[in-house]
């Protein structure tokens, strides 16, 4: 799955723990966090502004896939975290909008 280019759908079940690994290596820079069901990156900027281009490139992101992270926003950093509530987990939800927020121009300062 070219995640890049996919679009998120509604899941209902998590993704299975082997498969972790294969989801993460198509997002490196992301982290799992096994107990909190989910996974998350922080992104480091040069400036608040540089930080608010970033959060509302990820909220047009969030609005067309209708998949939203947590955001954690300072004045040099913010810290996405992807969860899929409605499954209880992770699913390939997460791992399409992690993808599509690395690839945003504004995470590269």
């Amino acid at each position: 799955m070219n995640l890049l280019l996919a679009q998120c759908t509604p899941q209902r079940e998590t993704l299975p723990l082997e498969q972790l690994a294969e989801w993460l290596a198509q997002v490196p820079a992301w982290r799992a966090d096994p107990e909190h069901k989910l996974i998350a990156r922080r992104f480091a900027f040069e400036n608040f502004y540089q930080v608010m281009a970033f959060v509302n490139a990820v909220a047009e992101i969030a609005h067309a896939q209708d998949h939203h992270p947590e955001m954690h926003v300072g004045y040099s950093a913010c810290t996405l975290s992807y969860t899929t509530h409605a499954a209880g987990g992770l699913t390939a939800n997460d791992f399409i909008c992690a993808a599509q927020a690395d690839a945003l121009p504004e995470a590269f300062p």
